[in-house]
């Protein structure tokens, strides 16, 4: 069993319903294309350090993904994530999120959370 999570790079006072957009935005083929925005690049490096979703650390049976690599986008990283491999893999995510100032959205219970701290 898996579950998706979407971290993304948004405006101060982005809305909760465009934040959705954004997000269903992501894997849509006109998704827009540019430079990586620097908060998305620092969190995909940090988290990626943790938890390689590619090379032969990605590929044992300890690590959270039910696919990889991870999706990357000028303001998104997605992810699909399989329960409980890996420890606190959603601590991590929120620690780094909110280091990063970016929003998590999660697409089974359509809820966004905000950086705290």
């Amino acid at each position: 069993m898996s579950f998706d999570l979407t971290v993304l790079a948004t405006a101060p006072g982005t809305s909760d319903e465009d934040v959705r957009a954004q997000a269903l935005r992501c894997g849509e083929p006109d998704h827009p294309e540019g430079d990586l925005d620097p908060r998305i690049v620092a969190f995909y490096d940090d988290f990626r350090a943790a938890f390689p979703d590619s090379g032969p650390g990605s590929r044992r049976d300890d690590t959270p993904w039910a696919s990889a690599p991870l999706g990357l986008g000028i303001d998104h990283v997605s992810m699909n994530l399989r329960h409980g491999p890996a420890g606190d893999v959603i601590g991590l995510i929120l620690e780094l999120a909110a280091h990063h100032d970016l929003v998590i959205y999660d697409p089974q219970s359509d809820e966004v959370t905000r950086p705290t701290g």
